[in-house]
Parts: structure tokens; sequence; C-alpha cells
């Protein structure tokens, strides 16, 4: 079967998941209206663009702290992929580096960090982090990541408390997981899943205990499923994490244009805009409709990257336009995991990627860096950040 759009490889990832591994995939927050803002911000806007341009070569690379990737395109952390696929840390970590992108591994992942890093060793791979209420768990994290040669440390700041997600609450999806009749018909309907799981055992999260072979308590893996994190991580706590970690320290989770202007302040080295993914705050904005008072924000002092609801070419120049450096997806890499594993991963991150490099030639433009607010246009008024001029 061939893959003409993200659509096509969501349904065969659909096909191959048990029914509350794919909702937990796909659903946001209560009524998932962020989720779909993310979707129909991105739709509203327009791109308008330059013609008698010289497109006949093509350079889409972009610089990120030293590292050239092939794209402005990476694979945004996304917790539980060994649910998706036994090993799915690692897969998607080598799907991302024979695509010439970078990889952001999750604390809720389920490989041990050091293998993730030693799957793709010459790749860019960024290590994201949660801060539970037991803060030795991060400081072992941290330590780990930096002496495998994380290149980047990505703190996740929008999770003082899980959002509600209702469609992990109604398939009884939390841990320790005991499925009902239900979910066990569900598993005998998927029965290449439900083998695969059999074969190498119930994912856990590995990294959150310092020792191979060691393993958290329940309470304590159950709490990073429900999001359970330290809810007095202030500002204040960057200092902390700087005395741990040397390397470029990124925050992600922002949305608003104070918190990026401290950000700035505070000497982060990056920013990630994001609603995860529609998964938290179910009333916030969609990022793009953020994502320009960001920028102007940080005033070119650290680059800005987005996340949530990415799902077309099209979308990363829309994303460029604005000023973002760039695209982080999550969804895409990880429907692409369930349909076919590292290939499916690295062909759904190509088909986003070609979509990108035909509409960067459609703009007139030879590269991102001639991507800019010109280049946009919304179809019912100006958009704010052009009006008046």
């Amino acid at each position: 079967m061939s893959w003409l759009r993200m659509d096509d490889v969501r349904e065969r990832a659909r096909r191959y998941l048990p029914r509350f591994v794919a909702d937990y995939v796909d659903g946001g927050a209560e009524d998932e209206r962020c989720l779909d803002h993310n979707a129909r911000d991105l739709a509203a806007l327009r791109l308008v663009p330059n013609c008698l341009r010289d497109t006949s070569a093509i350079d889409t690379s972009v610089e990120v702290f030293g590292r050239t990737w092939k794209r402005p395109l990476g694979v945004a952390p996304v917790g539980f992929n060994g649910l998706v696929r036994p090993n799915g840390d690692v897969l998607l970590a080598r799907a991302a580096a024979s695509q010439g992108l970078p990889f952001v591994l999750s604390t809720a992942s389920n490989a041990r960090l050091e293998a993730v890093r030693a799957a793709a060793p010459e790749a860019a791979q960024w290590m994201q982090l949660y801060v539970m209420s037991d803060r030795a768990i991060a400081e072992q994290i941290v330590r780990r990541a930096a002496a495998v040669g994380f290149e980047a440390l990505v703190l996740t700041v929008d999770v003082p408390v899980s959002g509600l997600r209702e469609r992990d609450v109604r398939n009884g999806f939390k841990l320790p997981f005991r499925p009902g009749p239900r979910t066990l018909w569900d598993l005998a309907s998927h029965p290449r899943w439900s083998l695969g799981m059999a074969r190498h055992g119930a994912p856990g999260f590995v990294n959150l205990s310092e020792r191979t072979g060691g393993a958290a308590s329940a309470q304590v893996q159950a709490a990073l499923l429900a999001r359970a994190m330290d809810r007095t991580l202030v500002w204040d706590s960057l200092a902390w994490l700087r005395r741990l970690w040397q390397g470029p320290l990124l925050i992600k989770g922002v949305l608003h244009k104070d918190d990026a202007a401290r950000a700035a302040r505070e000497g982060v080295d990056g920013l990630i805009v994001s609603n995860h993914g529609g998964r938290q705050l179910d009333a916030a904005p969609s990022t793009i409709s953020v994502l320009p008072g960001i920028v102007q924000a940080v005033d070119g002092r650290l680059p800005v990257f987005v996340d949530s609801g990415f799902r077309r070419g099209s979308d990363v120049v829309k994303a460029l336009s604005l000023g973002a450096r760039g695209v982080f997806v999550g969804r895409p890499a990880v429907w692409g995991l369930a349909a076919d594993g590292e290939a499916g991963a690295a062909r759904s991150l190509d088909l986003i990627g070609t979509e990108f490099e035909r509409t960067l030639t459609l703009m007139g433009a030879a590269s991102p860096r001639e991507l800019g607010l010109a280049n946009l246009s919304l179809p019912w008024a100006p958009p704010p950040w052009q009006a008046g001029a």
C-alpha cells in the first residue's frame, strides 16, 4: 500500500494497534479542542509564493547548535514507544538518523538511553527531561545523558499535572494495567501486535533507574505515566539544572510571550513552543497562533522551535515563515513506527520532508532562510503582526 499522505500512515497504524494503544497515541485532553485548533489554525494560514526566483538548486538544511540538519524537522519526545513496537525508541532514533534529522528521547522511554545513543552514535540526539518529585531520578538521567553524548537537554514545563485524557480513562489505560473483557477482545483482534508484545514482554520506564536491569517501583512508574511531576519546579530551578548539564538547555511547553522573554533573560539556549500535542490544557491556544509573539519576544536571542499538530510539509513552511528554526513531529513518526517499524517511521519522516522541499520550491525559495512573514496571509483579515503595516 502506498502512502500518499499522513492520513494513510495513521490508518495503517490504527489497523495494527489495539484500540487502547491507538487512542493513547492519537488522543488529546478533555474535549480535544486544542487538538482540533492545532490543525485548524495551521490550515487557516495561506502561503503567498514569490515568482521568477532561481530554485534550480534547493538547500533544505538548517544549522542548530553547530549541527547541520538535512531539513528543519525533527522527532519530538514521545513516551511509551515500546508499547507501539518492541524497542520502539531505538527504531525511531535510527529512522531519524537515516533521514539526517534529530531525535529527542523522552524520559518516559522504554529503552535505556545508552542503547538509544549507541543505535545512532553519529546522529543528533537530545534528551527530554521530566522532573518528578524525587529529583534524584532527574539527576541520574541528566548525568547519564551527558556521559553518552546527548547534545542538548529539553526540559518539559507544561506538566505540573497531567491533562485529563478521556480516551485513556475510558480504555482503563493506567499502571498497573488490568485489561477487562473489551480490552482482551481488542488484543485478540490484533494478533500481530499482541504476539510481538508477548515475545518481548511489557515495556517499562527503564530510565528511571540508574542501574541496568534496575526496576523503579510500580508507584514511580505509574506516576510517570500519569505525569505526576515536581510542582515546586520554578525559574530559579534552572540553576540546579545548569550545575548538572553543560550543553544547550531548551525549555519545551512555552506558550506565553512573557515566559519566552523570561527564558531569554535566564540564559536558556532554545525554546520549543508546544501545547503537548493537545494533551495537557484543552483550552490552550494552538502553537502556530502564539509562535509569532514568542519569536518577537525573544528577538533573535535564541532559536525557537515548535511542535503540536504538524502533518504536512506546507505546515513546516508556515512555521518557518513565522520565524521558527525548525519543527518537531511526534504522532507522524509514531504512526510510521506502528505501520512498518523503523522503515515506516523513516518513510513517514521522508513524506513530510519531501512535501517540505516541494512546497519550498513552489514558494520560490531556494532555502528556508528565504522565507518570511511576507509569505503568509490569512483569508479573512490581516494577521495581527501585519496589522497597521
